[in-house]
């Protein structure tokens, strides 16, 4: 079980421990930040590792969305801190259960994001390239 401490992000406040933000309002609601925004809350750890571990957790169960069950609203959609913290603990332990298991899905998950990430800059020089052919084409 990891533990960590959940709260609602401040703006202008500096955290030392480990953390990452999580997006509390709207339909990307329980979606995984880097760098804090007005609506968020902060999930602070005691080291880095569980961070590592509960950030790959989140991040699969908001491409899931499995937060989307829990939103409340009608205008704008938003999920509750005590709901969010006691289902994410829920959730967490059932798929931290079998440990090894575990951690071979966070690392084919690293490696399909690696991966994603390359075959995205690959589409970005494609389109420069097709972008400069168009240029010189319509330039002539």
């Amino acid at each position: 079980m990891i533990s960590f401490s959940l709260k609602h992000h401040k703006d202008g406040m500096y955290y030392q421990q480990p953390h990452f933000f999580i997006l509390n309002k709207g339909n990307n609601s329980g979606k995984v930040l880097k760098i804090p925004c007005p609506n968020c809350y902060v999930i602070l750890f005691y080291s880095i590792e569980d961070r590592d571990n509960m950030e790959t957790i989140c991040l699969t169960l908001w491409r899931a969305k499995f937060w989307h069950q829990f939103l409340m609203g009608s205008v704008i959609p938003y999920i509750r801190i005590k709901e969010f913290q006691k289902n994410l603990i829920q959730k967490s332990s059932e798929l931290m259960e079998d440990f090894e298991k575990h951690k071979k899905s966070i690392a084919a998950l690293k490696l399909l994001e690696t991966k994603e990430k390359q075959f995205q800059e690959n589409l970005n020089l494609i389109n420069d390239l097709r972008r400069v052919i168009i240029y010189r084409y319509i330039k002539k």
